[in-house]
């Protein structure tokens, strides 16, 4: 009976089918073995199409952020005006009331009239 026997790859077989996979790779991007010159010269226009779009989306995404955050400044400011203008209210209704006015008028020394004012005629 025979002994089974353990295959052990060499180094360069293992580095060939990184390069064959690395290589496909690139190939299938359409670069080739590598960057070359040509490639680069055929595409120049298209990369840097690519790089001003990258540039305008990250610009717009700041840009957005920015206004984002300014709302919700904004919607905060709001929310304690909102609250300052409810409590001067309260107050405000507060004070007019009856009541209130003639304590407040009673110290400069003026009176609530007990009877109905008269009517003056004139002929």
């Amino acid at each position: 009976m025979e002994t089974n026997k353990i295959k052990e790859r060499s180094e360069e077989q293992s580095k060939k089918k990184e390069n064959s996979w690395m290589q496909r790779t690139f190939e299938s991007l359409g670069v080739g073995s590598a960057f070359d010159l040509e490639w680069l010269s055929r595409n120049f226009i298209f990369i840097l199409f690519i790089a001003l779009l990258a540039w305008f989306h990250i610009g717009n995404n700041h840009k957005a952020v920015n206004y984002i955050r300014s709302i919700n400044k904004m919607e905060r400011e709001i929310k304690e005006l909102r609250w300052e203008y409810m409590t001067e209210k309260s107050e405000l209704m507060h004070d007019s009331k009856q009541s209130e006015v003639a304590i407040k008028v009673k110290k400069l020394g003026l009176e609530e009239l007990t009877e109905p004012p008269h009517i003056i005629e004139v002929e």
